[in-house]
């Protein structure tokens, strides 16, 4: 399911729909294809990222729906220039619609700038295999704390 070579997986890598979707999403991401990104996601999805408010989301009740989700890739995902994945774990019991993924997003900007965000991401999917709910924790400030200039 990975089709970028911005993603590094080092975690378990058995089928599972939840781990499946979150690969095709950070696929998506990596690629910049924010029709794809909107395929990976149910219509009535729910995205939190991170969790709680935060600048892309003040009152911490999460992106909603497909209109919500894109107004989150405008405002924290298309000024990004490039971004590079690394996921060191991943839980997903057999049988569950669940998995979450431990491990780090690098972003860096046109200007050559860039940081580094240590997170957990929680994957929920339908029955289709599409995502309802997407929750991904890490803290704004120990992201910022990585800044790099270019």
């Amino acid at each position: 399911m990975i089709t970028s070579d911005a993603i590094t997986w080092n975690a378990p890598n058995d089928p599972h729909p939840a781990r499946a979707a979150s690969q095709r999403s950070y696929s998506a991401v990596a690629k910049g294809d924010l029709a794809e990104w909107l395929t990976v996601y149910a219509e009535d999805a729910v995205l939190e990222d991170p969790v709680g408010p935060s600048m892309f989301d003040p009152e911490g009740k999460g992106h909603r729906g497909h209109e919500g989700i894109t107004a989150f890739w405008h405002q924290a995902i298309a000024p990004i220039a490039r971004f590079e994945f690394e996921i060191t774990d991943s839980f997903a019991n057999p049988g569950s619609n669940t998995c979450a993924n431990i491990g780090r997003i690098r972003t860096s900007f046109p200007d050559g700038s860039h940081t580094t965000t240590d997170l957990i991401m929680v994957y929920v999917v339908d029955e289709g295999g599409r995502v309802t709910s997407m929750k991904a924790y890490w803290e704004p400030e120990r992201t910022m704390a990585s800044f790099t200039s270019a």
